[in-house]
C-alpha cells in the first residue's frame, strides 16, 4: 500500500471517529450560556435562520441571513429577567431551504439539549414558510416531553416594526410557565399558541399568519400569563431512521392526466401523497394513475386541498374517496398534504409498506 493511500485510509478512520461523537459532546462546545441567575430557569434557544435572523441587503433590497443566535437574544429587552439563556446556532438558512433531513438533525439536537436537567425547555427560531412542517416533524420524533416552542418573525430585523423580539420573549415566557407543559411542540407567534399538528400559515406577509382552523388556538400569551383555550390533539411518536424514505406529494388539478403520479411511481418513490379535492376525491385519469402506482408497490395517501375537516370515504364513483380507499389508498384524515408526507416518511421508515399499520398512524 502506497504512503498516500495509507494517509488517506487513516484520515478516513479519524474522520469517522469525529463524525461519531455524540450530539451531546459536540453541543457542549456550541451552547453559549447567557446569564447565571440561580433564581431563574434555563431556557435553550436554538436558532435555525429565517426572517427573524435576516436583514435587508442594501445592495439588493432583499432580506438575507445576517443575525446570529446570540444577536437575536441580545435584541430582546427584558429577556434576562425571565430566564438564563443557552444559545445554539444550529443553522442560518431561509426555511424554504429546509428539508426532512435537516429536521431530523434538528430533532436529535433538541432531544439532546432537553436531556440536560438544568434545561427547562427549548425555543426554536425558524423561518415561517415551513415552520408548521418543522414543528410537526419534531412533534412526531422528539422523545423528551419538556416544552418546545417554535417561533419566528414575519418582519425582518431591519424592519421599522420587527416582530421577532416580542415573539422570542413570549416563547421563552411560555417555556418558563408550567401551564402549557402538556401541549407538546407548539408554534407561537403574535401571542397566539398553536398545536404543531393543526397549525397552518394563512397569510404571506401579515404578522397574524398562523392559525389552527376549526381546532382553534391552544392559548394566548398575555403579559406574564399564559391563557389556556384548548388541549392538543396528540400525534403518534415515531423513531428517527438512519435513512428517510422517498415520499413525494402531487396535487391533482382540474383536467389532470395523472402523469405526475405515474412519473413519481416510475422514479422510485416509496410513497406518494396525492392532494385531491373535496372530501378526498380525484378525477378518473388520476385514479388510473393511482392504481398504477399501487400496482408497483408504492404507498399512496390521499389528502384534500380544502382547509377544514378531513378526507372521508364518502364517494364511490371513479376517483371517489370510498373507491380510493377500497383500492388500497390511505385516507390521511385532516392532515394537510405537507404534514401527511412527513408522517408517511416516518411511518414507512418504521413499518415499511405495511398499509394496515400505516393506516393506524393516520387514524390517531
Amino acid at each position: 500500500m502506497k504512503l498516500k493511500h495509507i494517509v488517506v485510509f487513516f484520515w478516513a478512520v479519524l474522520s469517522m471517529g469525529f463524525a461519531n461523537l455524540t450530539s451531546a459532546q459536540t453541543m457542549e462546545n456550541k451552547l453559549e450560556i447567557i446569564g447565571k441567575n440561580p433564581n431563574l430557569p434555563m431556557v435553550a434557544i436554538v436558532s435555525t435562520g429565517g426572517t427573524i435572523a435576516e436583514k435587508t441587503d442594501p445592495k439588493t433590497g432583499g432580506a438575507i441571513p445576517a443575525v446570529t443566535g446570540a444577536e437575536l437574544v441580545a435584541a430582546v429587552p427584558g429577556l434576562n429577567k425571565l430566564a438564563n439563556i443557552a444559545v445554539l446556532s444550529f443553522s442560518n438558512i431561509d426555511s424554504s431551504q429546509m428539508s426532512p433531513t435537516i429536521w431530523a438533525r434538528l430533532s436529535k439536537t433538541v432531544d439532546q439539549i432537553l436531556k440536560r436537567p438544568d434545561i427547562k425547555g427549548v425555543v426554536v427560531t425558524h423561518g415561517t414558510d415551513t415552520m408548521e412542517e418543522g414543528a410537526f416533524f419534531l412533534e412526531l420524533t422528539l422523545t423528551n416531553t419538556k416544552p418546545v416552542v417554535f417561533t419566528g418573525a414575519m418582519n425582518d430585523a431591519s424592519s421599522p416594526f420587527p416582530d421577532g423580539p416580542g415573539n422570542m420573549y413570549n416563547a421563552v415566557m411560555q417555556v418558563c410557565r408550567d401551564d402549557g407543559n402538556d401541549w407538546g411542540v407548539t408554534v407561537t407567534l403574535n401571542c397566539y399558541v398553536n398545536a404543531a399538528r393543526e397549525v397552518r400559515k394563512t397569510q404571506t406577509v401579515n404578522v397574524q399568519t398562523f392559525k389552527s382552523g376549526e381546532k382553534g388556538y391552544l392559548g394566548y400569551v398575555l403579559g406574564d400569563k399564559l391563557l389556556r383555550f384548548n388541549t392538543r390533539t396528540k400525534s403518534p411518536k415515531l423513531p428517527l431512521p438512519e435513512k428517510l424514505p422517498n415520499v413525494v406529494s402531487v396535487a391533482m388539478y382540474s383536467g389532470d392526466d395523472g402523469s405526475f403520479v405515474r412519473q413519481a411511481a416510475d422514479s422510485g418513490a416509496d410513497g406518494i401523497v396525492v392532494q385531491g379535492v373535496g372530501a378526498g376525491n380525484v378525477n378518473a385519469a388520476t385514479n388510473d394513475a393511482v392504481k398504477y402506482a399501487l400496482s408497483k408497490g408504492v404507498v399512496v395517501a390521499i389528502t384534500s386541498r380544502v382547509y377544514h375537516c378531513s378526507v372521508e370515504a364518502f364517494y364511490g364513483d371513479q376517483g371517489g374517496g370510498k373507491t380510493l380507499q377500497d383500492e388500497g389508498c390511505i385516507l390521511a384524515g385532516n392532515l394537510h398534504t405537507d404534514k401527511a408526507r412527513l408522517l408517511l416518511i416516518l411511518g414507512i421508515a418504521k413499518y415499511g409498506k405495511d398499509v394496515k399499520e400505516l393506516k393506524k398512524l393516520f387514524e390517531m
